[in-house]
């Protein structure tokens, strides 16, 4: 993969030393395409307010002027980004403005930011979600590209960017990247999970993949077939019965909280590859189902960011491991397997398979850990798509006050959540004449049937369940992701965590 830009922080230069600078700068334009004069010392000859009116540039947000060599000074390249007006630049604003820097940068090997905007203060915080937005739009996905065009050859491939902000504050900025980073990571870290191909990835080395949070001070146990077996599985297990590769649950523990509080927990869903089993899915567009473990890899980078920037709380995560494949053990329509909770399920599809998964996962976490409440993260039906779209994930909950928190923290992410309906009409529809409930229940209203499905599994523990199909693989290009796996869910449930359940 490219290497990740390397980010310093640092005073406002010198005027004498901007105008002598070598390499890249990029400055901030307010709304009305008017510049600081911090910006001003980089550009004597100001050749970027001779060059707005021509390119129509009028600050507006993410607007981009380039000049190569500008006049009387030594720099290489020196950029002008539109800012927009003061009082939109919240958290996600910044970010966004740090991918459209990103995205700028080219061949650049040394790189310049002067945060310095007329009519607009910035802090350290702002400083940190802009560093953070230049590294998330940066990322790629390319680890198994050998041949490189000849641009790219020249380039060193071990050689990061070097990005300095220069801001009012480097030390605040300094230490809010700390924390901003390890956020940073765990999405990245996400990404690369529902990147991976399903040959390199299956339920084994995923569980091995969450194992190395270790490193991090997370207590991970991995359970395995046999222990899953023990513990009365059925639903689970099923799932995976036609897959030589293995089934596992990886229960992870960050304990950053006081001793005696009752964790919250995040449960996901894992399933490696899903050929839809023996209700087989349609041959065009299956390989976008390795990233059918979107859920347990948002559950994998939200533990890593909260142990990463020592989270004051108690968090457990558990992903259910499986791979969905086709053999002659392979679960078979009108099978019933015994969930852990002692309910029956009756398979009328193996392709609703992530509701099984869950099932167990979301009993065995209640059961083991009493959490104060749990969301599980899936993606788990075209259906959400077909109502929202991508750009929301469906939010389902049986508690008002979660539900509301979660809501404000997608808002506030941009991680956006649409809540949507439960209730008896929808839950009569999976009543089973063979067993407590199916898996199915008829061709309108399938995400919410499938919630309705999980809610038998959660008892009166405030839940709630995020359908992200159509969010964490294959959602658009934004200003700061041009991966296929976004990464979706892990700065929503860290803002979540960080805005109520540290102490």
């Amino acid at each position: 993969m490219n290497p990740r830009p390397s980010i310093a922080f640092a005073k406002f230069a010198a005027p004498q030393t901007a105008a002598n600078r070598k390499g890249t700068v990029f400055v901030l334009s307010a709304d009305d395409g008017g510049l600081s004069d911090t910006a001003r010392a980089y550009d004597p000859g100001k050749t970027l307010e001779r060059a707005f009116p021509v390119a129509d540039f009028t600050g507006k947000f993410a607007g981009v002027v380039e000049i190569l060599a500008p006049e009387g000074t030594s720099l290489d390249r020196l950029i002008a980004v539109g800012a927009g007006k003061a009082a939109g630049l919240d958290e996600y604003a910044w970010l966004k403005l740090g991918g459209t820097i990103a995205a700028s940068l080219r061949k650049a090997t040394d790189v310049a930011v002067v945060l310095d905007l007329v009519g607009a203060s910035a802090d350290g915080k702002d400083a940190a979600n802009l560093a953070a937005g230049i590294l998330l739009r940066s990322y790629s996905f390319d680890k198994y590209k050998t041949r490189k065009d000849k641009d790219d050859a020249k380039a060193d491939p071990k050689k990061p960017v070097k990005v300095t902000i220069h801001t009012a504050d480097p030390a605040g900025a300094k230490k809010a990247f700390a924390e901003t980073e390890a956020v940073v990571d765990g999405v990245l870290l996400a990404r690369d999970l529902v990147n991976e191909p399903a040959n390199v990835l299956g339920p084994v080395e995923f569980a091995a993949q969450a194992k190395e949070l270790e490193a991090l001070g997370v207590k991970v146990e991995i359970l395995a077939e046999k222990e899953m077996k023990k513990l009365g599985m059925g639903s689970l297990l099923g799932v995976a019965q036609g897959s030589p590769r293995g089934a596992r649950m990886a229960i992870m523990q960050w304990n950053g909280g006081k001793p005696k509080d009752s964790p919250i927990a995040f449960v996901g869903k894992g399933v490696t590859f899903d050929t839809g089993g023996n209700s087989i899915k349609p041959a065009s567009g299956m390989e976008d189902m390795k990233g059918d473990m979107g859920g347990a890899a948002a559950v994998t980078g939200l533990m890593h960011a909260l142990a990463a920037r020592k989270a004051k709380a108690n968090v457990v995560g558990i992903i259910g491991l499986v791979e969905n494949a086709v053999d002659g053990h392979a679960q078979r329509p009108g099978d019933i397997v015994t969930s852990m909770s002692g309910q029956t399920i009756e398979v009328l599809n193996t392709d609703a398979e992530g509701r099984l998964v869950l099932a167990d996962a979301l009993w065995y976490c209640n059961d083991r850990f009493q959490p104060k409440f749990m969301v599980n993260l899936a993606t788990l039906t075209g259906a959400i798509m077909v109502a929202l779209g991508l750009h929301y994930a469906g939010l389902f909950s049986n508690n008002d006050e979660l539900a509301e928190r979660l809501a404000a923290a997608g808002q506030a992410t941009q991680e956006r959540l649409w809540r949507m309906p439960l209730g008896a009409e929808y839950d009569k529809l999976i009543d089973s004449k063979n067993a407590d409930m199916k898996n199915i229940g008829g061709r309108y209203g399938g995400a919410i049937i499938a919630a309705q499905f999980l809610q038998r599994f959660v008892k009166d523990t405030p839940w709630a369940h995020l359908d992200i199909a159509g969010t964490a693989m294959g959602s658009p290009s934004s200003e700061i992701n041009q991966s296929w796996g976004s990464g979706f869910g892990v700065r929503l449930l860290d803002r979540l965590v960080r805005d109520h359940y540290e102490s």
